[in-house]
């Protein structure tokens, strides 16, 4: 006969799983970090097996814990979907934290797009150049500059993540009309003032070494965000190394212009990614949102990849 599993028991196991700490999943579900591990306990000894490692504070899931978060995940999912279905329908809230140039050149231009095709989603967006931890549940989604890596979550809770990168960005240098005579060839940019990004993973040694060149000694203004150093190009205190995602205003109205298009070598790399923890992954806001972000930038994010595969018989 099979045990007849408590929910909540579940859901405290689901939220220990992703938070990595039975600490964490108490003050998640506002309870004790005791009846937590109490209701796991009672889960391990129904089902028959350990469902997790205990190694002094930490835990890490067993062989038969990963296997039964797969399936808990895509059960405690469809069950929100099934419930935000027939329930009375509010708007659907997205709670996105997303890189600070991202958001001012890319994502806010295109809101009001957003908000037309997604009707009923509710959006709202901090931006921050740090990685938030989705610890409690603060956010739904992050979109980061530069591929996250474990260290910057703690391993588990990385592995409770989704990574999807955002597509290729080009790179390559960006004037105003007014500077764009003088540069004919990527040479005549050895004369010119380069504008810096200090955070930028392309930078303009990046840049002369795909053109077999030396890069001058840094001689421009510098910036910490992109939208800074295009306004700064825009206003025609120098070239700037850029993304033509985030140009795309500039460059359609003709304040900025690419002078070596066709001539030089550009820079091409994945700089953005969006993350999120796969528990969300059936939330409705999420998948409206990531629908969306695919057809925008022309990238497949299929959220319904992610699902592990159902069992047939």
């Amino acid at each position: 006969m099979r045990p007849h599993l408590p929910l909540s028991a579940l859901r405290a196991f689901e939220s220990a799983a992703r938070t990595g700490s039975f600490r964490l999943a108490a003050a998640e579900l506002g309870l004790t970090p005791s009846a937590v591990s109490h209701a796991i306990r009672g889960l391990e000894s129904q089902l028959g097996a350990a469902l997790f490692a205990r190694e002094g504070r930490s835990i890490r899931l067993t062989p038969q814990g990963e296997t039964l978060i797969t399936h808990v995940e895509r059960g405690l999912g469809e069950l929100r979907l099934g419930i935000s279905a027939v329930a009375a329908r509010g708007p659907e809230r997205l709670r996105l934290h997303c890189a600070p140039s991202f958001a001012a050149k890319w994502l806010v231009p295109r809101l009001k797009r957003l908000l037309a095709e997604c009707r009923g989603l509710e959006v709202r967006i901090d931006a921050g150049a740090d990685y938030t931890r989705f610890r409690g549940d603060e956010f739904d989604a992050d979109i980061v500059y530069g591929a996250p890596r474990p260290e910057y979550y703690g391993t588990q809770a990385f592995q409770a993540l989704v990574v999807l990168p955002l597509g290729t960005e080009t790179v390559t240098p960006l004037c105003a009309p007014s500077l764009a005579a003088a540069i004919r060839s990527p040479q005549d940019l050895l004369g010119q003032t380069l504008i810096e990004s200090a955070v930028k993973k392309v930078r303009w040694t990046d840049w002369f070494t795909a053109n077999g060149l030396i890069a001058p000694r840094s001689n421009g203004p510098r910036f910490d965000r992109s939208f800074l150093s295009l306004a700064a190009a825009a206003e025609g205190l120098g070239v700037a190394l850029e993304s033509l995602r985030f140009a795309e205003r500039e460059l359609a109205d003709g304040r900025l212009v690419r002078p070596l298009a066709g001539r030089a070598e550009d820079v091409t790399y994945v700089g953005h990614w969006l993350v999120f923890p796969r528990a969300r992954r059936y939330a409705p806001a999420l998948r409206l949102f990531v629908d969306w972000l695919g057809r925008e930038l022309g990238v497949p994010l299929e959220l319904t990849a992610l699902d592990p595969p159902r069992r047939q018989g």
